[in-house]
């Protein structure tokens, strides 16, 4: 991936990636009532934005912590969806 991506436009998707988990982090912490899809979903995006960063400018504990970002919000947003499947039954 390095050919495609410079090192300056991996660091602006993974501002990008670290913008999006902070935000759903605060936004766990405000909410009065979490959307459990937005809040997994903006997560997701996050650890991938940074994967793809990390793919460039590598650091393989920052690459395995985002592999388990992204498992940790796929696992969230199956349940959520299960549950939402449930109550609609």
């Amino acid at each position: 991936m390095n050919a495609y991506i410079s090192s300056f436009t991996a660091d602006l998707i993974g501002f990008a990636g670290m913008f999006c988990i902070v935000s759903a982090f605060a936004y766990s912490n405000v909410a009065k009532a979490m959307n459990m899809v937005l809040f997994n979903l903006t997560n997701l995006a996050g650890a991938i934005l940074l994967t793809i960063s990390l793919l460039v400018n590598y650091n393989l504990p920052t690459l395995v912590l985002e592999v388990v970002w992204m498992a940790i919000a796929l696992f969230g947003l199956g349940k959520e969806f299960m549950r939402r499947r449930q109550a609609a039954a």
